[in-house]
Parts: structure tokens; C-alpha cells; sequence
């Protein structure tokens, strides 16, 4: 038996890796690369493996670095299943389409400037009519319900608590005579947080495959972001400016709403509009709305008492374009929330080349930015900084709170290993970069774990 690191491996994008076993081929995630732009798009175009060869795709949860590149092995011939749960499935729907449109526009743009150039012009990744293809292909399995994949390779599904649908993956593969029991975390969420219930404990695998995107770092308490949050809303209002919020538009967009809706029926905040302005976010937000079964106490607690925390106050989502636009006429004082979160496409450019210049604005950054992203760089400082090929002035404030991440922490992470009371014989630290890795495969290795290993791209570990 094998397992072959082909992605999320010393960076937080594209988690891709390959299991192989009774001489069959299951693949857990198939996820875009996001980074520099020709790194990103070799990566993505020359998958590691002949999708044909396949047996199985086992998916996590429905974020695009995790998601995204699936429609890739439908266009080279891949026809096998690909499981997830229910509400991953939905979600994929929704984000997958708008990953194809985006991927045509954006194509269609870069094309105009190659045939002036005389190049040959570049192909989108993948089709509407892959993703169509594709999404015949699943097959949803329910939380705590195992399923065989493939000849002797049976999975279990567990609540990670990270976004609506994200599964923790026990996977029990039986060769030669004995069983290896591999936990994949996926993205591991985090307890006492809103809407989603808490991360499940799962208790007897011997092999851990694990995210490490905060391995080297503590989030503060929840109660200190709705307060940081607060403040940034009410000095938006004195000063008549706008709050930017670039965001993910599935976990992290309907998080904040429901911290605002917070905010606002306890009155911390002033009744400014806050605008949705994603239309994904608001198919993502009516996904939520439809697989209640995945929320928390409290968040059903709610429901059933008639609050709408989706749709509170003066909130309103924007789904045309020619809205959207109107939105950088209008004065502040405002909150607009729109994807993407790392800043690498979608309305939120056209909200920062319009709003970075003014020192009365804040931009808020609520999520991991990682290497190689716009995000990344407003975050970090460097100039200049460009949008569309222009180069801006920032002189718009940058915050950033990330005790929103739906990602649990260092603290959280070893709290749960530890949790597990597994007499666990390796473990491989992937999703994170370098430095996060090594410092949470450092913890890990303190606990007592033996064989921890921070895998290179293309990895192979014979079990």
C-alpha cells in the first residue's frame, strides 16, 4: 500500500493525494493550486496521474482548493464516482459552475491581448459541460455511514466542523491479510464556533493525515472578534467610510453575517447596510439554508425561535453585476462583504481598486492568505500593488482578524490528536506552509507520536 503527495504538500492549495491499494487507486481531494499565475497554471492543466486510471475520488469538503481541479479529470476521461456528503455535493454544484465561468472569463480577457501578440491563445481548465459531467458522477454518503470505494478500501465520513458538508475521512484499507486505518482530516474546524457543530473525535487510526494551515499559532477567543469586529463597524459609521471584507463565499461569508446579525439585535453596532455583493455567496447562503441537519445548537435554537440570522436588519446580497458597480458611487458609511477571499478574482478587485485610496476606508482581512496572493500582498504591505495590470496607492487602512478562521489552531490541533488516545504508528503534516508544518509536526513529535513526516511534493510513503 501507498500514498503519493501530490498536492497541499509545504503550501496550503491544491490538496491531491493518491492512495493505492489492492492494486486500486483512490484519490483523496482534487483541488486547484492557487499562487503565482504560471506556477498555478501548469500545475493545475498537467495533473501528476492519468485521471483513466482512477478507481475512486474520495472529496472532502467543497472548498475550491480541495474541489476545484475535479472537473479536470472528467475532461481527461476520468468516469468513476466521487464521493461526498450531501451538502458537499450541493455546494460543488454551485461553486464548481462559477469556477468554470470564471475560468472562461478570465481566459477570454487573456486571449484578446495574446492574438494582438500573435500567440496561440490559451483553453480554460475545464467546461460548464465538465462540471455537468461531473456532478453525475457523485455519490453522497452520509455522516457515519461507511461506504466501499473500491475493492477492500471502505470510507466513513465524520463532521470536521469546517464548513457546511466537511468530512473528516476514516478510511480502512484491507491488503494482503491486514487492515491499515487512515485518518484524513481534510480541513479540521473548530469547537464553540457559530452555525456548525464541532469537530468529531475520531478514536482508532493508525495513520493521520493532517492539515497544519495554523500548526504555529493560537487564535484569540470568539468573544474578542465579534468585539474587533464591532469596533471596525462603528468607526466606519463615524467616519462615513466603507468596511471592505474580502471572504470565501462558502463558511466564512455566512459566519460574519451571523456575528453581524449578532451585533445588531444586541445593538453594538450602528444600523449602517451591509452588502453581500457575491452571487455565489448568495447560492452558498441558500445551500446553508437547506441542509440545517449539519448546524449547531444554537444555531437551530434560533431557527426554531424565528430569527433569520441570514437575512438580518438592513442586509441585502447583490447578485447584478450593474449593482454591484453602483456600489462604489454610493457614500459610506457601509460593510461590504464579497469574494474572493484571497483577493484573486470577483467583484472584491473592483472593491479594492475603487476603495484602497481612501485613508477614511478599512479593508478586513477574516482568512488565511496564503503565498503568492493579492491577499497575501495588501496584508503584508508591499507596493505597489496593482489590480487589473494598474498599480494603486494604498492608503486605506488594513486589518485583520484571523480568530475567524474556520481552521482550527495549533492549540486545537494537538488538543484533538490528543483527543483521538490513538496508538497512532505515522502521521504526515500536509495544508500548511513550511514553517506552520515543521512547528506543528514539532508538537506532534513532543506528544510521543513516532514517524512524523512534513512530505515534499511527490512523496511516497510505503506502508
Amino acid at each position: 500500500m501507498e500514498i503519493r503527495f501530490f498536492g497541499a504538500v509545504r503550501t496550503v492549495t491544491g490538496s491531491m493525494h493518491l492512495i493505492a491499494v489492492n492494486g486500486k487507486q483512490v484519490l483523496l481531494d482534487c483541488g486547484l493550486y492557487q499562487g503565482k499565475r504560471k506556477e498555478a497554471f501548469e500545475r493545475n492543466r498537467n495533473l501528476p496521474f492519468d485521471p483513466k486510471s482512477l478507481d475512486a475520488v474520495v472529496l472532502s469538503h467543497a472548498h475550491i482548493d480541495h474541489s476545484g481541479n475535479l472537473p479536470s479529470l472528467v475532461r481527461y476521461g476520468y468516469r468513476g464516482p466521487v464521493y461526498a456528503t450531501p451538502a458537499t455535493r450541493d455546494l460543488c454544484d454551485i461553486m464548481l459552475r462559477d469556477s468554470a465561468y470564471l475560468q472562461k472569463r478570465d481566459v477570454e480577457y487573456v486571449n484578446k491581448r495574446r492574438r494582438r501578440q500573435g500567440k496561440n491563445p490559451f483553453e480554460p481548465l475545464y467546461e460548464i459541460a465538465d462540471v455537468e459531467q461531473l456532478l453525475d458522477q457523485f455519490h453522497q454518503v452520509d455522516y457515519e455511514t461507511p461506504a466501499e470505494v473500491a475493492d477492500g478500501v471502505t470510507i466513513t465520513y465524520h463532521d470536521a466542523g469546517h464548513i457546511l458538508g466537511s468530512a473528516l475521512t476514516r478510511i480502512d484499507a484491507r491488503e494482503n491479510g491486514s487492515t491499515h486505518r487512515i485518518l484524513f482530516t481534510g480541513d479540521l474546524g473548530r469547537a464553540d464556533m457559530p452555525i456548525l457543530r464541532d469537530p468529531v473525535v475520531v478514536h482508532d487510526p493508525q495513520i493521520l493525515i493532517t492539515e497544519s494551515t495554523y500548526g504555529d499559532r493560537v487564535h484569540p477567543p470568539r468573544k474578542d472578534v465579534q468585539t474587533k469586529l464591532g469596533d471596525l463597524v462603528n468607526e466606519v459609521c463615524k467616519r462615513r467610510s466603507k468596511l471592505i471584507i474580502p471572504a470565501f463565499s462558502v463558511g466564512r461569508t455566512q459566519q460574519l453575517v451571523y456575528f453581524l446579525d449578532d451585533l445588531y439585535n444586541e445593538h453594538e453596532i450602528c444600523e449602517l447596510p451591509v452588502y453581500v455583493d457575491s452571487p455565489l455567496s448568495t447560492r452558498a447562503t441558500r445551500v446553508h439554508q437547506k441542509h440545517p441537519e449539519c448546524f449547531d445548537e444554537e444555531a437551530l435554537d434560533r431557527l426554531h425561535s424565528g430569527d433569520t440570522p441570514f437575512s438580518f436588519g438592513r442586509l441585502r446580497y447583490i447578485t447584478d453585476a450593474e449593482d454591484s458597480k453602483r456600489l462604489n458611487g454610493r457614500p459610506g458609511p457601509m460593510v461590504i462583504i464579497s469574494a474572493s477571499g484571497m483577493c484573486e478574482g470577483g467583484r472584491i478587485l473592483h472593491h479594492l481598486k475603487n476603495n484602497v485610496g481612501d485613508p477614511d476606508n478599512i479593508i478586513l482581512f477574516v482568512g488565511y492568505q496564503a503565498e503568492h496572493t493579492l491577499g497575501r500582498y495588501l496584508v503584508e504591505g508591499r507596493r505597489p500593488f496593482r489590480i487589473f495590470g494598474e498599480e494603486h496607492d494604498v492608503r486605506a487602512r488594513i486589518e485583520k482578524i484571523n480568530a475567524l478562521s474556520a481552521h482550527a489552531d495549533r492549540n486545537e490541533l494537538l488538543g484533538y490528536f490528543r483527543a483521538m488516545e490513538a496508538p497512532l504508528e505515522r502521521a504526515f503534516v500536509v495544508h500548511g506552509e513550511v514553517k506552520q508544518a515543521e512547528a506543528l509536526a514539532d508538537g506532534m513529535r513532543d506528544m510521543g507520536i513516532p514517524n512524523v513526516v512534513v512530505p515534499d511534493i511527490g512523496h511516497v510513503a510505503t506502508l
